[in-house]
């Protein structure tokens, strides 16, 4: 299977840290074909890590962390078994981000990863017609990560 070249993740109140919580970084699926654009961490060892270092179109490097927690299999009262990206604080603060941007990480053809941004923008609201004649509103909005090329 090929390596995906970029994913998108639609940031949560959890994500930038918008809800006051503490929370190690964005948790990462652990299935399906995002976890395939990150490195192979393996699970010889508690809480595998390795830096990645994504430049922003300004041309700053941003280092972030790719971890393995997974202190469940370790511990006796370990209960973590989950990928997180961490260290992206400063990248949101300095971006002014919030819940609903994006961000979308790349791995360039020369071998550099980036990491860019969007501004959430208020979507539209569709007002649509139901089987029994009411006008309903829908809006769906999504908030996980996505292959976006692979």
């Amino acid at each position: 299977m090929t390596k995906p070249r970029a994913i998108t993740k639609v940031l949560s109140l959890n994500d930038t840290g918008e809800t006051g919580g503490h929370q190690a970084g964005i948790c990462v699926p652990k299935s399906g074909d995002v976890l395939r654009f990150f490195p192979d961490l393996g699970n010889e060892e508690k809480n595998p890590r390795v830096a990645m270092y994504f430049v922003d179109p300004s041309g700053k490097t941003w280092k972030m962390n790719f971890i393995y927690y997974n202190n469940k299999f370790f511990d006796p009262k370990g209960t973590r078994n989950e990928y997180r990206l961490t260290g992206m604080t400063a990248f949101f603060r300095e971006n002014g981000l919030k819940a609903g941007d994006s961000i979308t990480l790349f791995h360039r053809d020369d071998g550099t990863d980036t990491i860019e941004y969007k501004r959430y923008i208020a979507p539209t609201v569709k007002m649509m017609e139901s089987i029994d004649g009411l006008i309903k509103k829908r809006l769906v909005i999504g908030s996980d990560w996505k292959v976006i090329d692979c």
